[in-house]
């Protein structure tokens, strides 16, 4: 998907001075979603997908310097110390923040506008520590790798979970005979339980109708997971407008 110069995320994040930012004012899609029946076969699940995936390691590391930063600042805030820790913070979230609309805008296909640079009103270092302590962006993009962690965990187990499951269940036909040669199973064992009577119940997945219905299920499976998936990704579209966007 190839991306014009013009929608191109210009962000002139100084500490002194600002120009006029070329972008839109508005979040928009730069590619629509497919329909249920086509999407678990489309680039554009394959890319939400890789969004969710890619996400936690990201999370982790975004997490974790927000909050390494913030209690350290905190800390520290009845010194000298403290403001520039603060700053610094919101400085490496505006960082982060670019880098994580450039994700959305490549594999969730949302063109979020960067939010306005920081103005420094004051000349000197402490003109631009103010000017960084008092910058909203900074603080809502700080906010988001904060929030979003426990969102990045879920969208990632999810995923992968279903993703997993949906297709080892639809391509069983392919396999099932792994099962009987290699194994003391006749097929894929659902079950194996004994009840209060100590009578064992084992239920394998063997017949060719039992493998026919759960191959049936896998491709249900599979459909619901893009939708799942979208689900998900649409929470992480809504989150980026609202705290990295104008």
């Amino acid at each position: 998907m190839s991306i014009s110069r013009s929608t191109q995320d210009r962000e002139w994040d100084v500490l002194g001075g600002y120009g006029d930012d070329p972008r839109p004012a508005r979040a928009h899609r730069t590619e629509e979603p497919p329909a249920v029946w086509r999407a678990p076969f489309s680039k554009h699940y394959y890319r939400e997908i890789g969004y969710t995936l890619t996400g936690l390691p990201l999370s982790v590391i975004g997490f974790s310097v927000s909050i390494i930063l913030f209690c350290m600042g905190v800390g520290t805030f009845v010194t000298v110390l403290g403001l520039p820790v603060l700053a610094l913070l919101t400085t490496v979230a505006r960082g982060m923040g670019r880098m994580e609309r450039a994700r959305v805008r490549g594999m969730l296909a949302l063109d979020v506008p960067a939010p306005a640079p920081v103005r420094q009103t004051r000349p000197g270092t402490w003109g631009a520590i103010t000017a960084r302590l008092a910058d909203p962006s900074g603080w809502k993009a700080a906010f988001y790798q904060v929030v979003m962690f426990p969102w990045a965990v879920l969208s990632f187990a999810l995923s992968l979970v279903f993703l997993l499951l949906g297709w080892a269940m639809a391509l069983y036909p392919l396999y099932q005979w792994v099962f009987p040669a290699f194994t003391p199973w006749r097929g894929y064992r659902l079950f194996d339980f004994y009840d209060s009577d100590n009578v064992q119940h084992v239920y394998y997945v063997e017949g060719a109708w039992q493998i026919a219905g759960f191959s049936l299920v896998g491709v249900l499976l599979i459909i619901l997971t893009a939708q799942l998936v979208r689900g998900l990704t649409n929470v992480n579209r809504a989150a980026a407008q609202g705290l990295l966007g104008r």
